[in-house]
């Protein structure tokens, strides 16, 4: 068997594409992008696709390691989630070659659901108690809010209390039979996190995310022990060497990208390094379709899983296309009492609409994320 061609399509609302095709007619689909860069990404995966054409897709690990190094410079978000998306389409070629779903190929489920959570309100989440509450109704257990709107360098008394005031009218409105997870989308300083942190501890989030920009990871350990609140970090970390010092720190969850994080190898990587210092794994996915099935065949077979993200109704996606836009058969992606079941189509055990995914590409999307000013005109974390 040998990779014949590799192609891409860059659909709205911000993803994209990779279909590498066979010789023998097996075709494997994954998810390389970054949101807001998919054509950049793009590019890249074409660049990469010269070491993949004329050889066998099944030995995965090899390709994974000419993808990773075969380069002089190595690294970095893009060139990172160009390797994912191949590698998800790797794996799901093997799988489809053996006729067993990817998690069987790790080694075997160990359980049969998985529990996935939903992101509630917007940038600025004003309603966002209405919003958790219509995901609860929907079926999911849990729900992560942004902590914050645009949030200042130095937060005064009002920003802190307006930020803790949504955790707790969130927590109010559910009650507390639901998880609520708080994302400070690296918005927050350290020292205002620290205080942000103390006030929403009543509120017994599940984790609170990204308290701090990656740049910052080294003040994660004050941060870690400075509250009760479990802390999780890892959509813009790619590599096992990137979470060692959050590891290290006391992150309580690590939560790879599928499509940012090397694939499916890199991330089962990660989560055995994250088992090793007792955190667990809450994989980020607010993507398509392709990487939601990645993220679930690591969740099926990965121990120390927590729970996963989906991003089925999410509010970037409105007025737009929805995930479930791009497969042809929508029930396994069902969530019966907040979980999804365990899956036994082989590969990814998706099936694309290629007509679809073809029709979308030729109408492509520019999206990018926005850019944020604080009130006196300089630049503020989105």
């Amino acid at each position: 068997m040998k990779v014949v061609s590799v192609e891409t399509f860059q659909v709205p609302p911000r993803w994209l594409f990779c279909k590498v095709t066979t010789d023998v007619g097996l075709v494997g689909w994954g998810e390389p992008v970054v949101e807001g860069r998919a054509s950049t990404v793009r590019s890249a995966v074409h660049e990469m696709a010269d070491l993949l054409i004329g050889r066998d897709p099944r030995t995965i690990e090899a390709h994974w390691q000419r993808l990773t190094k075969g380069g002089f410079y190595r690294g970095g978000p893009i060139l990172s989630s160009a390797v994912a998306g191949l590698d998800q389409a790797l794996w799901d070629i093997l799988g489809k070659s053996l006729d067993t779903p990817v998690h069987q190929l790790l080694g075997g489920a160990v359980r049969d659901r998985v529990r996935v959570y939903g992101w509630v309100g917007g940038d600025e989440p004003a309603q966002v108690a209405d919003a958790a509450l219509a995901a609860v109704e929907s079926g999911l257990t849990a729900v992560k809010m942004n902590g914050t709107a645009a949030f200042p360098r130095a937060a005064s008394p009002r920003d802190l209390d307006e930020a803790a005031g949504r955790v707790f009218r969130v927590r109010e409105a559910v009650g507390n039979d639901v998880d609520i997870a708080v994302d400070f989308h690296g918005r927050v300083g350290p020292a205002d996190a620290r205080r942000l942190l103390h006030l929403i501890e009543p509120a017994r989030p599940l984790f609170v995310e990204e308290p701090v920009v990656p740049e910052l990871t080294a003040q994660l350990r004050t941060i870690v022990e400075s509250t009760t609140v479990p802390i999780a970090t890892g959509e813009r970390l790619y590599s096992r060497q990137d979470f060692m010092p959050a590891l290290r720190a006391g992150i309580a969850v690590a939560q790879p990208d599928l499509s940012h994080a090397g694939g499916i190898s890199e991330v089962r990587r990660i989560a055995s390094l994250a088992d090793t210092f007792g955190a667990l794994l809450a994989p980020h996915c607010p993507l398509g379709p392709l990487a939601l099935a990645a993220s679930l065949q690591v969740a099926f077979s990965t121990p120390n899983f927590l729970l996963q993200e989906q991003s089925i109704g999410i509010h970037y996606n409105e007025g737009s296309a929805e995930l479930l836009d791009y497969v042809l058969d929508r029930s396994p992606f069902d969530f019966m009492g907040g979980n999804i079941a365990l899956w036994s189509a082989p590969g990814l055990g998706v099936d694309i609409d290629e007509s679809a995914v073809r029709h979308a590409d030729a109408k492509s999307h520019d999206w990018h994320n926005p850019v944020w000013q604080h009130t006196d005109g300089s630049f503020a974390e989105w």
